[in-house]
């Protein structure tokens, strides 16, 4: 009767051995379907990484610039930037359009029509905070090609990116790509209407950008490939007009239909509007119609004015791939301060100007802002 117990006894547990099993066998299942989910979740957080963007107007060294600057040590221009140093240096990249050559005192400096700057002027532009320089404007050529190839020689000596003239024809087909620390890449186009007439040297259009809407397509389609986003500084417009023509319009649309997300415009040495325009693929492109002169020895009021324009820019990785938004803008309007003796240049932000250096300065300041916004009210403007 024993053994009978026994045996009875091995059996239930077996059967309930079995049944426990089965139980955690399902119940483990359930638990894994439920990992397997939260994991499958997890695998592709949304990631949001944010740069901001600031670019700067004409860098045009008159004679009585590079004269203030000179020492018995050379040429020091970075106490003319001492006052918006922090505004260059605090965005992640800064954008000057350097429009005289500094080619160097080695073949004669030399200002209006015909210019040609010292070397220095590069030290105080990387030292103020500039990463990226664009060089096809229409001075371009104003010294030949020894200014171009001296100043491109200096460029790479300081480690400052230029785009929009070339050493030589792999230089120019080296799209200007630069990575930020985040993860956000910039491609860097630039691109001038003319050089005052004076003929691009035979097989070496390499030495400067012209307008070309066929190869502004082309470098364009190129860059939507290599970078996150396209910024295209167009040299262009009137001179001294304080809204763009129709022709800065055109091109601007032009540029929206093929993807370009920032137009940095330079030329008219005075301040045009900014404005969002919208691309044929519903795309928004942001554009500073012209930043102004933000360094010169130009005399009349508005060539007096430039500005630091600034944007944000989000990149956002989830699982339905990246997107790229520029948002933001602001604007801190400056002015260039000298003597009447042409001494002591400094560019100065407008919201510290005092009517001992502009006359009715707060009342100009506030003209300048409506005027800069009046296509875009939400423009905001530094004034700390």
């Amino acid at each position: 009767m024993s053994n009978l117990k026994f045996i009875f006894a091995a059996l239930l547990l077996i059967i309930l051995t079995a049944c426990s099993e089965a139980v955690n066998v399902q119940s483990t299942g359930q638990t894994n379907d439920t990992k397997n989910v939260q994991l499958e979740e997890k695998e592709i957080p949304e990631i949001k990484q944010e740069i901001s963007l600031s670019a700067v107007g004409d860098i045009l060294i008159h004679q009585p610039v590079y004269q203030d600057a000179r020492g018995e040590k050379g040429y020091n221009f970075s106490p003319m930037f001492e006052l918006v140093e922090d505004y260059l240096m605090e965005p992640t990249i800064t954008v000057a359009n350097q429009e005289t050559m500094i080619g160097g005192e080695e073949i004669g400096l030399s200002s209006y029509p015909s210019f040609n700057s010292p070397y220095e002027v590069g030290d105080a532009l990387k030292k103020a905070g500039v990463d990226v320089v664009t060089i096809a404007n229409n001075h371009t050529l104003d010294r030949g090609e020894k200014a171009i190839q001296n100043a491109i020689g200096y460029w790479e000596t300081i480690d400052m990116m230029y785009t929009g003239a070339y050493r030589d024809n792999l230089d120019r087909d080296n799209l200007r790509i630069y990575d930020t620390e985040e993860g956000i890449s910039l491609a860097f186009l630039s691109y001038t209407y003319g050089t005052n007439g004076i003929p691009v040297p035979e097989d070496k259009e390499y030495l400067v950008n012209l307008i070309d809407k066929e190869r502004m397509a082309n470098e364009m389609e190129e860059a939507k490939e290599q970078a996150d986003l396209i910024v295209l500084s167009l040299h262009f417009g009137n001179e001294y007009e304080r809204l763009p023509n129709e022709s800065q319009k055109e091109l601007v649309q032009f540029a929206a239909d093929h993807g370009a997300d920032i137009v940095i415009g330079h030329h008219p040495h005075v301040l045009q509007p900014v404005e969002w325009v919208t691309g044929e693929d519903g795309n928004k492109t942001f554009v500073v119609y012209s930043l102004g002169n933000f360094l010169s020895n130009q005399q009349d009021l508005y060539t007096r004015i430039g500005g630091i324009i600034n944007l944000k820019i989000t990149k956002t990785i989830d699982a339905e791939g990246d997107t790229i938004e520029v948002h933001s803008p602001s604007f801190l309007p400056t002015y260039v301060n000298f003597t009447s003796q042409h001494t002591d240049y400094e560019i100065v932000p407008m919201h510290q100007l005092t009517d001992e250096q502009l006359k009715d300065a707060k009342n100009i300041y506030q003209e300048i802002k409506e005027h800069m916004s009046q296509w875009e009210e939400e423009l905001e403007f530094v004034e700390e």
